[in-house]
């Protein structure tokens, strides 16, 4: 007699591992008690080695069309188990059908899987990616939800999320736990990707700036930099020539530990971008940040803390991702935010930077797109006028 199947995959294909009855269930619990608990080990391991291999042949392809991060995340938020067993079983099938393209099939699998194991927050994210995906945003919004509830720390970046899809505000400033977890998770593939993958060209173009002006300004080096966001050196590969002291800081201690083993900084320090800024006091000729604030939001308190931290006359360097609009800045489904041109102009101002580069380009893709950015070398007054000093002969600070 043939066997009973139950369910479908939303293709019309019928699916053994649908909710099916209890009749169903038990007929499966007994095909899989009729093996010796040796054999289902083996079993175990064969599967667990078959999924990585195809998620591997994956991120592989996904990597071509530019969409790598998201399928990284995406796979390594697969292997945080929700501690039940079918729970998981049925969230691989519905990893499986979102590989397959049918994201609506995938949520409605993840979603039986979330019945068993409602705390589990890696599982909702994945549920709001395959609502998302498959354009039910409503859904997504609601899955996004749960997640924000049960993710206190916020790595899994559910804020943002809902931002993105003008559920919710995005907050102030950067959102830290989620960042620290990106690039955490994203350390060991960042320069494959992001340089082979994606033809990120920030660091070059910056370091062309950087150059030009020093030249312009008669600078040889500069005794001290500062690398924000150093990730894995490529920006201070480029600086290392110009600098006599190349400080490297950033938020991930897996980007920290990657490009500690190049040897190209003199000191590394794992911290929060502004945090860093409002504990020093002048003491750094140049500042850069490549693609570093498009995670922070605003961009006048980033600048606000920055500027401080420069000696008189020197130097920052930054890029930025660019929009046309009106706004001040928007967040971007790929939850990094865009600045406008106008406003980021009038921070500068605001924080009384004088502009000596400002120009437009491409940053990178993403997704086959070109993203537009901004790229900006300004420089802080050489001498600095305050109200205690204002008048007086010898209370200028010289550069």
């Amino acid at each position: 007699m043939a066997e009973k199947q139950v369910g479908r995959t939303g293709r019309g294909a019928l699916a053994p591992w649908s909710k099916g009855t209890p009749e169903d269930k038990g007929t499966v619990a007994q095909r899989h008690g009729e093996k010796n608990p040796q054999t289902l080990i083996v079993m175990g391991i064969q599967r667990i080695f078959l999924a990585i291999l195809r998620r591997l042949r994956h991120i592989a392809r996904a990597a071509q069309s530019g969409r790598f991060l998201e399928s990284l995340l995406v796979l390594i938020r697969a292997f945080q188990s929700s501690g039940d067993v079918i729970a998981d079983r049925r969230a691989d099938y519905a990893r499986m059908l979102a590989e397959s393209g049918d994201h609506a099939a995938a949520a409605e699998l993840m979603s039986q899987a979330l019945d068993l194991v409602p705390d589990w927050a890696a599982g909702w994210d994945l549920l709001g990616s395959y609502h998302e995906r498959s354009g039910d945003v409503a859904a997504a919004i609601s899955a996004w939800r749960q997640l924000e509830a049960l993710d206190d720390e916020g790595i899994f970046g559910a804020r943002l999320k809902l931002a993105a899809h003008n559920a919710g505000p995005a907050g102030e400033g950067t959102a830290v736990s989620y960042v620290e977890a990106l690039f955490d998770q994203y350390a060991p593939q960042f320069e494959d990707a992001l340089v082979g993958k994606l033809g990120y060209r920030v660091p070059d173009i910056l370091d062309h700036m950087v150059a030009e002006e020093m030249a312009a300004l008669g600078i040889e080096r500069f005794a001290k930099a500062v690398d924000l966001g150093c990730g894995t050196g490529l920006m201070g590969e480029r600086l290392r020539g110009k600098v006599e002291f190349l400080e490297g800081v950033d938020i991930s201690a897996a980007m920290i530990a990657e490009t500690a083993r190049k040897g190209i900084y003199d000191s590394l320090q794992k911290a929060e971008l502004v945090a860093t800024l409002n504990a020093r006091r002048a003491d750094a000729d140049l500042m850069t940040a490549a693609d570093v604030f498009i995670y922070c939001g605003a961009l006048q308190p980033v600048l606000a803390a920055l500027v401080p931290a420069l000696k008189p006359g020197g130097l920052v360097a930054f890029s930025l991702e660019a929009h046309d609009g009106e706004e001040e800045l928007f967040l971007r489904p790929s939850l990094r935010y865009a600045h406008g041109v106008a406003a980021t102009k009038d921070a500068l101002v605001v924080a009384g930077l004088d502009v000596l580069r400002f120009e437009t380009a491409v940053l990178r893709f993403d997704r086959g797109a070109p993203i537009t950015g901004m790229l900006v070398v300004a420089r802080k007054p050489a001498v600095e006028l305050t109200a205690a000093n204002d008048g007086s002969e010898d209370g200028d600070v010289a550069a």
